[in-house]
């Protein structure tokens, strides 16, 4: 009794595999994030900080730096879906204060664990602080 198999030459390869499920994904998220409307940003960019916000304070408070390997690959996750990290998103440019808190908030965790780092300088908390107060002011008035 045979078994039936399919030829090697006509299985797909792995690599191939992997291209051919990868389209439709890649396509999906770009249709995705061009239907995003870039008003909805600033607070989806507060969601998104008041979310992280406790749980960076929690790793700080816990002295966890593995945290922040998580919550860096959030934030690069959230700026790939909004188009800031990648490539220049021209939509929000009106709201700096935004893609900056966003983009400052894993930074600045790492300098409360560690002041002396190379990228702590004197002025990044504060401007965090008053990024992430003026992109709550916008969200709420939207």
């Amino acid at each position: 009794m045979h078994q039936y198999r399919t030829p090697l030459r006509l299985a797909p390869s792995l690599p191939r595999l992997r291209i051919f499920l990868a389209v439709p994904l890649a396509l999906a998220a770009s249709i995705a994030s061009a239907q995003l409307d870039p008003s909805a940003f600033p607070l989806d960019s507060v969601g998104y900080l008041n979310e992280e916000l406790p749980r960076m304070e929690a790793a700080i408070a816990a002295r966890d730096r593995s945290f922040f390997q998580g919550a860096m690959a959030r934030t690069v996750q959230f700026s790939e879906r909004w188009g800031f990290k990648a490539q220049a998103n021209p939509d929000l440019a009106k709201y700096p204060m935004c893609t900056d808190a966003v983009m400052d908030y894993v930074v600045v965790g790492m300098c409360k664990l560690n002041p002396s780092g190379d990228v702590c300088e004197p002025g990044l908390a504060p401007r965090f602080e008053a990024n992430v107060q003026r992109c709550r002011e916008v969200a709420a008035r939207k």
